[in-house]
């Protein structure tokens, strides 16, 4: 009698830079389009913590964005809706983000077991493929490559 097969079917654990939450809820940029979809088709599950949000709030109201309160308001909600929530902690030795505004999303992704740190910030992606990360730094664009099934 032959066995089957267990497929494991884990959802990609992503970490979005600020902008790229920008992208997906207030400039529909066709870039971000597939992190959008695998996260409301729950391949993809979305990892923030209150800097992160804190970061999120503030950037809103930057008047360049000319967000209403209630807009404002909806953007914290939808993100707030996709997110998980991780805890406070301490992360592992990482390398130093030339950008310091950017190093707690690699704290975050290391904390958080994160598969994936998506950033548009090239501080951020001249990162990539240094040291032993445990998760990788990729735009939005490469997203598009990124296996969502069966992992």
């Amino acid at each position: 009698m032959k066995k089957a097969a267990i497929i494991i079917r884990a959802m990609l654990r992503l970490v979005l830079d600020t902008n790229v939450v920008l992208d997906l809820l207030h400039w529909a940029d066709a870039d971000a389009a597939p992190i959008m979809a695998a996260l409301t088709a729950r391949r993809a599950e979305c990892l923030a913590d209150e800097r992160t949000l804190g970061e999120l709030r503030r950037v809103l109201t930057y008047p360049r964005l000319r967000l209403t309160a209630a807009a404002m308001a909806d953007y914290d909600a939808r993100y707030t809706a996709l997110a998980h929530l991780v805890p406070p902690g301490a992360a592992p030795a990482l390398p130093r983000c030339r950008d310091r505004d950017d190093q707690m999303f690699l704290e975050l992704a290391a904390r958080a077991g994160a598969d994936l740190l998506v950033s548009k910030d090239k501080a951020l992606l001249q990162l990539r493929g240094r040291g032993q990360l445990g998760f990788r730094i990729v735009s939005p664009l490469a997203f598009r490559g990124q296996k969502t099934e069966d992992r």
